[in-house]
C-alpha cells in the first residue's frame, strides 16, 4: 500500500503577511530616490527635493494628519456613544444627515471657504479636514455599538452593572472592529485631503504636487505624489495591524 505524500503547503506565517506591504513600500520609494539621483536637476528642482524641504514637508503633512485624526476620533467617538443613547434617538437622524453634508461636499471647496471666511493657515485646514473625516467614524460607531447583541446589555444589567459600566465593559469592546474600521478609513482620506491643505497655507506634501504642476516640474510631482500614496498605504497598513491586535479575542 502506498504512502501518502507528504503535505508541503500550508499557509505562511502571520508575520510574513504583516511585513510585505512595508517591504513594498520600501522598494517604492527606492526606486523613487534612484529615479531622482539619476536626473539632472534644475535649481527650482534641487531646491525642492532635497532632504531637508522633503523632511520638513513630511512633517507638516504628519502634523496636520495626526491632528486632525485625534480630533475626530475624539468628536466623532464621542458623539456616536451619546447617539445611540435613548434619550439622542429622535435627533440622531438629523445629526447624522448634517455630518453626510460635510462628506458630501468637495474637500477643496470645504477648505477655499475656510480660507475665504477665517483665513489661512494650519488650523484652519484642520478644521476643514475635520469636517470632510468626521462621518466614517460618527457611522461606524453607531454601526458598532447597535450590533451589539440586547440580550449581552441586558444579562450584563441583569448582573448588576451600571449603564456607564455596560457601556464601557460590553458595548465598546464588542463595537472595537467596527469603530477601528471607521477610523482606518478616516485615516486614508486625512492623508489624501491633507494634500489640499496646501492652497490655504498649511503646509504639507502637497506644496511638492502644487509646485510640480504650476511650474511644469515633473521629477517634483511625482516626488510628492509617490511620497503622499507610500504614505497612505502605511498608514492603512498600520491601521491593519491594530485592527487585528486591538480585536477582542473570540471576535
Amino acid at each position: 500500500m502506498a504512502l501518502a505524500p507528504a503535505k508541503t503547503g500550508g499557509t505562511l506565517p502571520r508575520w510574513v503577511g504583516y511585513l510585505t506591504k512595508p517591504v513594498l513600500l520600501g522598494l517604492a520609494c527606492l526606486a523613487l530616490y534612484l529615479y531622482v539621483s539619476g536626473l539632472e536637476l534644475d535649481s527650482i528642482e534641487q531646491r525642492e527635493l532635497n532632504a531637508e524641504t522633503i523632511t520638513q514637508r513630511f512633517i507638516e503633512h504628519l502634523q496636520l494628519t495626526a491632528a486632525a485624526t485625534v480630533a475626530v476620533v475624539v468628536l466623532a467617538v464621542s458623539a456616536g456613544v451619546l447617539l445611540t443613547r435613548p434619550f439622542a434617538r429622535r435627533i440622531a437622524p438629523f445629526l447624522v444627515n448634517t455630518a453626510n453634508i460635510g462628506q458630501g461636499l468637495p474637500s477643496i471647496g470645504v477648505l477655499a471657504l475656510l480660507a475665504i471666511f477665517f483665513g489661512l493657515g494650519f488650523r484652519y485646514a484642520l478644521v476643514g479636514l475635520i469636517a470632510y473625516a468626521f462621518l466614517p467614524v460618527l457611522r461606524n460607531t453607531m454601526v458598532g455599538l447597535r450590533q451589539v447583541d440586547r440580550s449581552v446589555i441586558e444579562a450584563g444589567r441583569g448582573m448588576g452593572m451600571s449603564k456607564n459600566a455596560v457601556l464601557f465593559r460590553i458595548e465598546l469592546p464588542l463595537a472595537v472592529p467596527i469603530m477601528l474600521a471607521g477610523i482606518r478609513t478616516a485615516l486614508v482620506i486625512t492623508i489624501g485631503t491633507a494634500t489640499l491643505a496646501t492652497f490655504i497655507g498649511a503646509g504639507g506634501l502637497g506644496a511638492l504636487i502644487e509646485t510640480g504642476i504650476s511650474l511644469n516640474r515633473t521629477p517634483v510631482l511625482i516626488t510628492g505624489a509617490v511620497l503622499t500614496s507610500v504614505l497612505a498605504l502605511f498608514v492603512d497598513w498600520l491601521a491593519g495591524v491594530a485592527e487585528d491586535i486591538l480585536r477582542p479575542k473570540g471576535l
